[in-house]
This record gives C-alpha cells, structure tokens and sequence, in this order.
C-alpha cells in the first residue's frame, strides 16, 4: 500500500506468521495477526529514508474498531489528499477504495482467486465486493491473491479496469540500516490497470517487495522493481 499511482493505482499492506501451538497439555498460544505488523488499529506513523532524505510518510487513522484510512505522501506537504479505506471483515482485511482530490474511488471486484505462494493451486475467492487485500490472522504458510475488478470514480462514474497480484510470506527475521534486526512479513505486489485507456488491455504500473515490521509498522523496507528500481527503508516510527 504505498500511494497508487495512475487511478492511484497500486502500491499498498502486510501479514503471514507461524501459529505455534503449545504442548499436548498446554493452551494453544495465540496466532499473530496483520494488526500487530501493520498497527492498523493504532494512530501509528512512519517515515522511510531513500538516497540519505527522506523518501515518504504515512500514518494509519482509525475511523472505528474495525475501519482505519493509511495516508502516504511527502511530510513537507503534509498531509495529503489521499487515503486508502481497509476494513476488517472476520479473518480479512478488506480494500474498499480511497479518496484523493476531493472525491472517492470505490474498489470492487469481478474475480478473485487464493492459491498457494507461488500462485499455483488457484481456486476462486470471490466474484464481487471489496477486493480480499489480506488474511488477518497470520497463517504459517505463504498465499498468494489475485483479484481483478473496476475502480470507479464516484464525482464522475469513470470506471478503470485493474488487476492486483500479491503473494505474502510468512513471518522471518529481516533488518535495516537505521532500525537493526526485527521480525517481518514480506507483500509481494504488482498492479494493472488501463487509465487513461478505457477499454484498452490493463498494463502493468508497478512491481515491489513491502516489509512490515512486528510492533513498528509499514515500510520497513521497500524494493520497487518497476516502473523503476528504487528502494527505501524505515528510520522512524511513532504514535500521534
């Protein structure tokens, strides 16, 4: 989830750990959910640094115990006009669009599918409603989500097409620069859409790695693959 470009297309969210059961006498211990990687919950906020400045900010605003909007863009320009809307739905989290120049795009699917993570094993997730962003209670395996649906413009009924790949792995250690050895989970992402070419075969506008770190939040690492190479990590977190 990092601010979508074309549409505000794709860019964006982490979650997958081990559930790690107790003795044969003991109470299972609890799983670990996208909620303690991400504080989605939580009035949290970070910065990442690229190149020596600082490469981006965003901050989670809960709106109620299961809805919350994430905020990227600049700190000096802050704050945007920009948000995307995740909503918790039992063991999901659910992307229902976003607001930008002072009007909302809706997210709604036309075809879902789950499978494995490298994407085999397909089977159908969905055929409608919000798009399947990720699983909430972090599952020992990786998964891999495929979804495909229109975007539409709510101050004009413009309608884009996109398709949104993501494989999330499972938990693992991982380190930064500025923040040491902490504990992950890794979204793989690409995003597609046809703006600016309605009724044209949706293209792909971007590919990258996101890692969340347990406890601190989005963007502890970002490797952006397409369009351009570009990479970023987080130097500070914090609570507002």
């Amino acid at each position: 989830m990092i601010k979508r470009v074309s549409v505000r297309s794709a860019a964006v969210v982490g979650a997958a750990a081990v559930a790690v059961l107790g003795g044969m006498t003991g109470p299972a211990q609890a799983a670990e959910n996208y909620g303690q990687y991400s504080r989605f919950a939580e009035r949290s906020a970070g910065q990442h640094w690229a190149d020596g400045q600082v490469g981006g900010q965003w901050t989670w605003k809960p709106l109620s115990s299961t809805t919350s909007e994430i905020s990227w863009g600049d700190p000096k320009t802050w704050p945007p006009s920009y948000a995307e809307k995740f909503v918790r739905a039992g063991n999901w989290l659910m992307l229902d669009g976003w607001r930008d120049n002072g009007t909302y795009y809706d997210v709604r699917v036309t075809k879902e599918q789950i499978g494995d993570a490298k994407c085999g094993n397909l089977q159908t997730l969905a055929t409608s409603g919000r798009q399947h962003y990720v699983k909430w209670d972090i599952p020992a395996q990786g998964y891999c989500l495929k979804a495909w649906g229109t975007i539409t413009e709510q101050s004009s009924g413009k309608v884009v097409d996109f398709g949104h790949t993501q494989i999330w792995s499972p938990a693992a250690s991982c380190s930064n620069q500025y923040l040491g050895n902490q504990t992950c989970v890794k979204q793989w992402e690409s995003w597609w859409d046809n703006q600016g070419s309605p009724g044209k075969p949706i293209t792909r506008k971007l590919e990258r790695d996101q890692y969340l770190a347990r406890g601190k939040g989005m963007a502890f690492k970002i490797h952006q693959y397409f369009p351009k190479e570009w990479k970023s990590e987080a130097r500070s977190y914090w609570t507002w």
